[in-house]
Order: C-alpha cells, then structure tokens, then sequence
C-alpha cells in the first residue's frame, strides 16, 4: 500500500481519498487550552535533598493518578541529539518507497516495520500516518539507511533508557513501594522496548482526516517528543486538552500495563493525534514494557477491600497481539481483560 508521503508527493491531492474520511463526534471538536498539564522535574526527583525529592516524588504519584501524563524537564538529554534525531527520522521517510519496502515487515514481532495507518488489516478508516517501529531493547534494532540513522537511534535510546528506570522507581516510591519494586516484578532491566516514529504529512483538509484516533498505549510509559508542530491531545476529566510542549521537554504516558500493575490506581490516558494543512509533524515514542513473555497482573499490595483485584493476568505479548487485532477505539483493549 501507498504510504501517505508517497500519496502527497505523487499526486497532492487537493482533495482527500474517500477511505482515509473520518467521521467524528461534533464535542470531539471542542478543546480546553486552560487546564494546566502536571510537569516533573527531573533533576528534583535526582535531588540529593531529600526534601525535594520527596516532593517531587509526591508531584509524579500525583501526575499518574490524577491525569496519566506530566511534561518532563532538566531531564539532561541534549537538544542536540534530539535535533539529530528528528532531522534523521525526516532523512528515513524521505527515502523512496521501494527502499522504504525493505522494512516493511510482515508480523507484529518482527525487530522492524515500516508501514501506515494503524493496521491496514483490520482498519475500516485509513489514517493520516506513516510510521516506522522497531524493538530496540533488549535487543537493538534498527534500519541500515539512512547512513548514521541507526548509530543516532541508538545513542538517543540509551539515554531515554535511563530516565524511564529513574521514574519508574520514583512512580514505585509513589505507590508506597521500595523504589525498585516496578522492576523487580516485571523484570524491567530485560524488558521489551519498542520505538515508533510517527510521520504525519500536510493534508489538504485535516478536518475530515485522524493522525491516530483516540487510544490507549500499552506498556508502563511511553516517552514521546516531537518537532516544533503541537498534534497531540490527551483527554482529561472528559475534555480534550491539546499539548503544548514546553521546549526540550519529553511527555510521557502511563499505558496500560501500568494502570493493570497499580490494579487501577493509575490509569491508562487517551489520547489522539491529529494533523495540519501547513507542514509535516515527526513525533518519536518508545514505550517501555516488561519482557515479551511476562504475565503481568495487579500487585497483590495494591489490592484492597476497598479497591478488588480489576484485571485479569495476560501475557504481555498476547496484549499486544489483542490491540493489534482490532481496531484502534479508546481503551477497549483494558475492557476486554477487565474483571
């Protein structure tokens, strides 16, 4: 199938293909610019000041509760290699849709796939999105072109790595847990990672078109950043908020794994990316996961009389083989193992 680049740069369609039409919910339309998104300090929650930490610990338990979502600062990664990145993303979608083909990959496990929409399988509306996903831990994989992609992937992996086990641990301490309670119940240090690089294109008319409609992630977090171009929006409280990123922050997601491991403590966000009509949005996320084979149900020290056991156990790669299979549609995926 035609990615969506390769849909704008061969015909620039002034109008858009009948099966990429969406239809939405009118209140779907309306945005809250007002509400106030949590945002972490990172070089607090590190603080030798164990005042401060403590607060900030406090802040991040908050933030998981209460939204599923919180910009994250002073996290030390530089802005530098995170240009690289995202002027080597844009490098990998400008090759030819035959190079493109190599990876395309045939089977949700596969170390690397390039595709678009969600799954063109099952996916009664086509979405405004091309995207490459590759499994980058526990082993490390990732497209040959363009030369010096990889090596830059790598190096950016690496250092979000690093920050997603120190927050896990500060969520783990939020949770009246020890601080490696996360990783030692789902083996994290051996756990799955996969990245995703979302490529949303200009289009003619974004209003009759998703980049990804509402859905949940799974995994425990994802990490997201993105180009200078706003696409995502989280639903809070029953609103929708557009993000605005401060610059050089990450955003990051509780996913669903989360919300089963904390029995519901914290939940999953919805969220949704949408699309312009001036230029293309790049936004790169990993989401950080326990081993392919893990069961992951709640932790029994988070299930009290007042707060039942809410999920069933599953293996963490037949949850994924669930969201696969079916299309995109808020948290469905969670309801089909709730209890």
């Amino acid at each position: 199938m035609l990615s969506v680049k390769g849909l704008v740069d061969s015909n620039c369609p002034s109008s858009i293909p009948s099966n990429y039409l969406c239809l939405k919910n009118p209140d779907d339309s309306i945005l809250y610019e007002t509400e106030n998104i949590p945002i972490i300090d990172f070089s607090q929650l590190n603080s030798s000041n164990p005042n401060e930490r403590s607060k900030e610990i406090q802040k991040l338990g908050d933030a998981c509760r209460d939204w599923g979502f919180f910009m994250l600062v002073n996290h030390g990664v530089s802005e530098t290699l995170r240009d690289e990145l995202l002027r080597a993303s844009q490098s990998f979608f400008d090759l030819t849709e035959v190079e493109k083909m190599e990876y395309a990959g045939r089977k949700l496990f596969d170390p690397i796939r390039c595709g678009t929409s969600f799954n063109v399988m099952v996916d009664k509306t086509l979405f405004w999105r091309d995207y490459l996903k590759c499994y980058v831990h526990p082993h490390f994989s990732a497209p040959s072109k363009p030369p010096g992609f990889s090596e830059t992937l790598e190096e950016y992996i690496t250092k979000t790595r690093e920050l997603i086990g120190e927050l896990l641990k500060g969520i783990s301490r939020s949770l009246g847990l020890e601080e490696n309670f996360i990783h030692k119940r789902l083996n994290v240090e051996s756990g799955s990672q996969l990245l995703v690089i979302n490529f949303y294109p200009p289009c003619p008319d974004p209003e009759l078109v998703m980049g990804l409609p509402a859905h949940t992630d799974h995994g425990l977090l994802t990490l997201l950043m993105q180009n200078e171009l706003s696409g995502l929006q989280i639903q809070h409280n029953g609103k929708w908020i557009p993000v605005h990123p401060l610059p050089n922050s990450f955003l990051i997601n509780t996913g669903d794994h989360m919300e089963i491991l904390t029995n519901g403590k914290y939940k999953s966000v919805i969220h949704r990316a949408v699309v312009n009509q001036k230029a293309t949005r790049i936004s790169v996320g990993t989401a950080y996961g326990p081993p392919l084979d893990n069961i992951v149900s709640p932790a029994l020290e988070l299930v009290q009389e007042d707060n039942p056991l809410a999920y069933r156990a599953i293996k963490y790669s037949d949850y994924l083989q669930l969201q696969q299979s079916h299309e995109l549609d808020k948290n469905s995926c969670l309801d089909r193992i709730r209890i």
